[in-house]
């Protein structure tokens, strides 16, 4: 199966059949699995085999199907399956952190994922430092003997940097820091963090992964070692795995993943080139354009792959950016991303709404900043609204 072609992989990858031997997945809906014996109960509870299961908050086969399968495309010894991205992100980074430990961050964040490094880890005496995650000079200053981890969006939300993996793995690695990422934006399609030096990946499968807006979900990976012997204890005494439903859905979504992230980013790429230069817009931020700062990282890290989402910045504020999105007559106002349907979001009063103004301002991220995730309607006709849509924000 290592030798199959990723779309071949995402078929038929980590399938487990039953002794009806069907041919679509099946959804185990169970919380529990009866022991034949006390003996094999007691047996279980020390060690249970890849096919032996305990209780679904441990561990489920649909649950176990979806594991292996997101695994293959990635590229890891092992995954494991959680409730949400949120849940990934904060699971991956409270299971192998404690109270004296150091964190260096990009500070180009979702919102939430700010929220975990700066409200919940240094509640517990975790110390985390935070650099322009494009510029290798300020890691290498900001990396100690003692990091412990450093942390980045491999495509960060919603401005579009792209840091390099590779670079930023082998300073952390030459001080015994362990990367983690967030690569969400990059996708598992474009993306192969693991090979270019990432020990630890995340998702928020609710995004590409699920891409039809069902389900929430998220998955870490890296080798068997770290899932098993410091992320499975902590996430089933904590509670954040996933349900039975959810992983048979984003099995589905596997199937098609391939398919639908690349049909997404070149219409990305055909958008970005149809509105660069319109009159009502300051800037238009997306990695597949040759004028974004890391298009060149894009070309050897994405292999020339933008990502199904760009960003474009309006003249006239905010006023402009509320007037656009109430325009608009295909794409929706909503806050997910990598879905089948097109979405616009305003980041300063949605998704990065908590942070400071001063804060934004660092980022980037404006008042007349749109967030524009691409879906599969015809590129042409997500054009010809997004147009409109721009003539009307300056009414």
């Amino acid at each position: 199966m290592n030798d199959w072609q990723n779309r071949t992989k995402m078929v038929h990858g980590g399938i487990r059949r039953s002794q009806y031997n069907e041919v679509s997945e099946a959804l185990f809906l169970t919380q529990g699995f009866v022991y034949e014996s006390a003996e094999q109960a007691a047996a279980r509870f020390i060690e249970s085999g890849p096919d032996e299961f305990i209780y679904a908050r441990y561990g489920n086969p649909t649950v176990a199907m979806f594991e292996e399968r997101i695994a293959l495309l990635e590229g890891t010894e092992d995954a494991f399956a959680t409730a949400s991205g949120m849940a990934a992100v904060s699971g991956a980074l409270t299971s192998m952190l404690k109270a004296g430990d150091h964190v260096v961050s990009a500070k180009a964040l979702f919102g939430s994922c700010l929220y975990v490094l700066e409200e919940i880890l240094t509640r517990y005496g975790v110390e985390v430092t935070y650099v322009d995650g494009t510029d290798i000079n300020a890691w290498k200053a900001a990396i100690r003997s003692d990091t412990k981890v450093v942390f980045f969006e491999s495509m960060s939300n919603p401005t579009l940097e792209v840091i390099d993996v590779t670079a930023v793995a082998k300073v952390a690695h030459s001080a015994g820091a362990k990367v983690v990422v967030d690569n969400v934006f990059s996708t598992p399609v474009f993306s192969k963090a693991i090979a270019q030096g990432a020990d630890v990946v995340v998702y928020s499968a609710t995004k590409h992964i699920d891409g039809q807006g069902r389900t929430l979900g998220g998955v870490i990976l890296g080798t068997q070692e770290f899932i098993r012997k410091t992320v499975e204890p902590y996430m089933k005494h904590t509670g954040g795995s996933m349900s039975p439903f959810t992983a048979w859905v984003m099995l589905k979504g596997l199937e098609t993943i391939d398919l639908r992230v690349r049909a997404q980013a070149q219409s990305a790429l055909e958008i970005a080139e149809a509105i660069k230069g319109n009159s009502a817009l300051e800037r238009v931020i997306y990695p597949g354009l040759a004028d974004h700062p890391q298009n060149a990282l894009v070309q050897t890290q994405l292999g020339g792959n933008g990502g199904t989402v760009l960003s474009f910045d309006l003249k006239g504020g905010q006023d402009a950016a509320f007037k656009f999105l109430n325009a608009m007559q295909v794409a929706v106002i909503s806050n997910n991303l990598g879905d089948a349907k097109s979405i616009a979001t305003h980041p300063t009063t949605t998704t990065h709404q908590r942070l400071s103004e001063s804060q934004r301002k660092s980022l980037g991220i404006t008042k007349g900043l749109v967030r524009f995730s691409v879906g599969l309607e015809d590129a042409g006709d997500l054009t010809v609204d997004i147009k409109q849509a721009l003539a009307a924000s300056k009414i």
